[in-house]
C-alpha cells in the first residue's frame, strides 16, 4: 500500500476559502454602494440555511466522486424523501422517528442500487446514475402532481427554523456530517480506500483493496446524505414536494461545489472541507445577486464562469505537478 496515495489531497482546500473571503468582500462593498446590507441576521440566516440543504448533498457527492464515480440521481433521492418522510409523518411528532428511518432506509435503498449497476452491472457511473433518476422521475410524475403529505411541527420547529444566535441547526448539522466524512475520509481504512480506489482502481485492486465494496459503500452514503437533505427540505416546507430536488437543481449543483472546492472529477485528489467551502462560495453569490436583485440568467452566467475558472485552475495545477 506504500505507493499508493492514502489520504485526500488537503492544497487545494485554502484556494477556496480566499475565493470566498474576496466574494464576501466585493460583495458586501458593491452591495453596500447599492444602498443595501449584505451582513445583517436575516441574510445571513438564509445564506446558511442555503448552504445546509446544498451542503448535505455536496459532501456525500464529494465521496463517491472521491472513488472515481459519480451521482445524478441525488436530486429525485431528495424529492422521494421528502415525500416519504412527510406522509409518514402525516403531521404527527409521534411518526418522526419512523419517518427519518424510513426516508434514509429509502435513500440507501437507492445508492445501494447505484452502487451494484456500476460496480456489478459495469454501467458507466454517469448513465446508471442518470438511468435511475429517471426511474425515480417517473414514478414521482406518476404518482404526484404536488405537494404531499405533513412534516410533523416539531420537525418543522427544530431542524426547519431553530437557531442558535444566527446559526441554524440545520447548518449545524452540515457541520456534523462535515466532520463525520472528514474523519472517516482520514482516519478510517475506508477513507483510505476510497481516495486509492479513486487515483489508480488496478493498483488499489492489486493492493488488495476491494473496489467493490468501497464504491458500493460510497454510494449508499452519497444516497444518504441526499436523504438528509431532503427530510431538511422537508421540515422547511411542511409537506413533501416532488420537485423540489430538480428545481434546486440539486444534482449539477453539488457537483458545482464539489469542483470549486478542489475534488478531481477523475477521483483520487479532494476533500470534504473544500466542498463546504465550494458550497459558502455558492450561497454567497446567490445571497449577493439577491440583495442585488440581478436577473436570473446573469446569476447563472456567473456560477458557469466560476466553475470554468475553477476547473482550469485544478486542471493546470494538476500538468505542472506531472511535469515537475
Amino acid at each position: 500500500m506504500r505507493g499508493l496515495s492514502l489520504s485526500p489531497a488537503r492544497r487545494a482546500v485554502p484556494g477556496v476559502f480566499v475565493a470566498l473571503a474576496l466574494t464576501l468582500a466585493v460583495g458586501w462593498l458593491v452591495v453596500l454602494a447599492d444602498g443595501g446590507q449584505l451582513f445583517n441576521q436575516s441574510t445571513t440566516v438564509s445564506l446558511l440555511h442555503v448552504a445546509a440543504g446544498l451542503g448535505l448533498v455536496a459532501v456525500g457527492q464529494t465521496l463517491v466522486i472521491l472513488g472515481g464515480s459519480l451521482d445524478l440521481s441525488v436530486a429525485y433521492v431528495i424529492s422521494l424523501s421528502t415525500l416519504v418522510a412527510a406522509e409518514t409523518m402525516n403531521g404527527s411528532d409521534g411518526a418522526l422517528l419512523p419517518a427519518v428511518g424510513l426516508a434514509l432506509a429509502v435513500s440507501a435503498a437507492v445508492g445501494l442500487l447505484n452502487g451494484l449497476l456500476v460496480t456489478r452491472v459495469r454501467i458507466n457511473a454517469f448513465i446508471a446514475t442518470l438511468g435511475v433518476g429517471l426511474l425515480l422521475k417517473g414514478y414521482l410524475d406518476s404518482f404526484y402532481d404536488g405537494p404531499a403529505g405533513s412534516t410533523s411541527p416539531g420537525l418543522v420547529q427544530s431542524l426547519g427554523y431553530q437557531r442558535v444566535g444566527p446559526v441554524p441547526l440545520s447548518f449545524l448539522l452540515l457541520l456534523a456530517v462535515t466532520g463525520a466524512a472528514w474523519f472517516a475520509l482520514s482516519r478510517t481504512r475506508f477513507g483510505h480506500h476510497l481516495v486509492a480506489v479513486g487515483g489508480d482502481p488496478e493498483v488499489a485492486r492489486l493492493s488488495g483493496v476491494r473496489n467493490d465494496r468501497v464504491l458500493v459503500t460510497a454510494h449508499v452514503l452519497c444516497s444518504l446524505c441526499a436523504g438528509l437533505a431532503g427530510i431538511y427540505l422537508a421540515s422547511r416546507l411542511g409537506s413533501g414536494a416532488p420537485r423540489v430536488g430538480t428545481e434546486g437543481l440539486y444534482d449539477l449543483e453539488s457537483i458545482a461545489a464539489v469542483v470549486i472546492g478542489g475534488t478531481a472529477l477523475a477521483g483520487g485528489r479532494g476533500g470534504v472541507v473544500g466542498t463546504v467551502g465550494g458550497v459558502l462560495l455558492l450561497a454567497s453569490i446567490d445571497a449577493i445577486f439577491n440583495q442585488l436583485e440581478v436577473d436570473a440568467f446573469f446569476k447563472q452566467v456567473i456560477r458557469g464562469v466560476i466553475i470554468i475558472a475553477a476547473v482550469a485552475v485544478y486542471a493546470r495545477r494538476a500538468l505542472r505537478k506531472a511535469a515537475a
